[in-house]
């Protein structure tokens, strides 16, 4: 239940100017609440990376191991066993590209760095046989002119967290959390307590131009119409954009696969059509507005230096990916707005603050933004081996001046007690990270 909130104004005539401040403490939660803080300004950079790119690549490699290990242990055993995927690194191979054609010549080094209980009780789980399924299938479907060009590399442990001193003959309980006797040596069965200390960070609502950014790079990396009519479109998008409200300066990368396109000049009149394409779509999402773009920038034409490449991802030649080096949770990097550092994806679905936490905020903020309909941002701050569901600190700020304290406390409260199910549906459904 909630104390009584303290409201904290500055003495006239300082207090015209303060931002109105409630805090509180809900649980062990100290939970601070600003209203009528200034709405961000207009201005905005925005980037994002596409499905083909090598760090979304890592990305969502990441969360499909997590996500197929969990699949297992729960099926098998009732519980989400202890694991994390989410130093998983991809190393560019080499390919040779040439008008019309093209191929591969060395493989792309698969980093599966982690941890991963191997075995409940007495019972085998085949986590090397899992992550390899996974990760075959998973370039098989995002990139298959890679697929059969892949080193895999096992560095996955089942090294107990730091803590476990030895005082006798015992063996620590938390040792036994990566080589459980049964799912009841899972402490996360009794209580879920916070993994680390971190935060997650989220905000509502986005605006016009972030809004265009994702639907652009999506339009061009993902299925679409586009995508589908143009095969020479390769999947390696990426989007740095530039906007004052009245003005879009974008530059973007947009690959080809050079299988499909037999020429020089093929490659210039497919180029055009991105273009094309482009103001199409702004004028549609951004009516009225200027929008500029600079599509591959590096590419000399009179040299034959293009974007052009086998696979249609950079990764095909020295490119590396990295979980956490891309998009943020919301699919977005916008260093403009509040943001964190946080790899989500490949984390342990339980009880990693560094995954839940920023779909909890990320939530949390878009129903106070329908709820105030102004600006809102969450900050969820865990402090480690606290309850999950009780964060060291929670901080909501909202443009709105006449916010009502009761309900945002509710909706926070609401938020905190979810984690269970959003724990079901990471698992069960899957929740696009990035």
């Amino acid at each position: 239940m909630f104390t009584p909130a303290l409201i904290h104004l500055l003495p006239t005539p300082e207090r015209e100017f303060a931002m109105p401040r409630t805090s509180t403490i809900i649980g062990n939660s100290h939970l601070v609440i600003d209203t009528a803080m200034a709405s961000p300004d207009v201005t905005a950079i925005v980037e994002r990376k596409g499905l083909g790119h090598p760090d979304t690549l890592a990305d969502h490699l990441a969360e499909r191991l997590s996500r197929a290990y969990s699949h297992h242990t729960v099926a098998r055993f009732g519980a989400v066993l202890h694991h994390n995927f989410d130093k998983l690194a991809l190393l560019g191979g080499a390919s040779e590209v040439r008008y019309g054609a093209g191929r591969m010549t060395a493989p792309v080094r698969v980093l599966v760095n982690g941890r991963a209980a191997p075995r409940c009780g007495g019972e085998r789980i085949p986590v090397v046989e899992i992550v390899e399924a996974e990760v075959r299938a998973f370039f098989a479907e995002r990139l298959p002119e890679v697929s059969d060009h892949l080193d895999i590399v096992f560095n996955i442990t089942s090294n107990s967290s730091p803590g476990a001193v030895l005082t006798g003959d015992e063996v620590p309980d938390r040792t036994r959390w990566f080589s459980p006797r049964s799912i009841e040596d899972l402490r996360e069965r009794r209580v879920r307590l916070s993994n680390d200390t971190s935060l997650g960070t989220g905000w509502a609502p986005e605006n016009v131009f972030e809004s265009f950014v994702r639907e652009l790079v999506n339009h061009f990396s993902g299925d679409s119409e586009f995508t589908l009519t143009h095969t020479w479109c390769g999947s390696d998008v990426k989007l740095m954009g530039y906007w004052d409200g009245e003005q879009a300066d974008v530059v973007l990368c947009v690959p080809q696969k050079s299988r499909f396109v037999a020429s020089r000049a093929e490659y210039v009149r497919n180029a055009e059509s991105v273009l094309a394409e482009c103001h199409r779509l702004a004028a549609l999402h951004l009516p009225g507005a200027e929008a500029r773009f600079r599509l591959n920038a590096r590419d000399v034409p009179e040299k034959d230096e293009l974007y052009l490449t086998y696979t249609g991802s950079s990764i095909e030649s020295g490119d590396e990916g990295v979980v956490g080096r891309g998009n943020r949770v919301n699919g977005l990097i916008t260093p403009l707005r509040p943001m964190n550092l946080e790899g989500a994806n490949g984390k342990n679905p339980v009880y990693h603050v560094g995954k839940l936490y920023n779909i909890a905020a990320r939530r949390l903020a878009e129903q106070l933004h329908e709820a105030t309909g102004e600006h809102a941002e969450v900050h969820l701050v865990s402090a480690t081996g606290q309850r999950l569901d009780q964060p060291w600190r929670v901080l909501v700020r909202l443009s709105s001046p006449d916010a009502e304290v009761a309900k945002v406390q509710a909706l926070v409260e609401e938020a905190l007690s979810r984690f269970p199910a959003l724990t079901d549906e990471l698992v069960s459904e899957g929740i696009v990270l990035s």
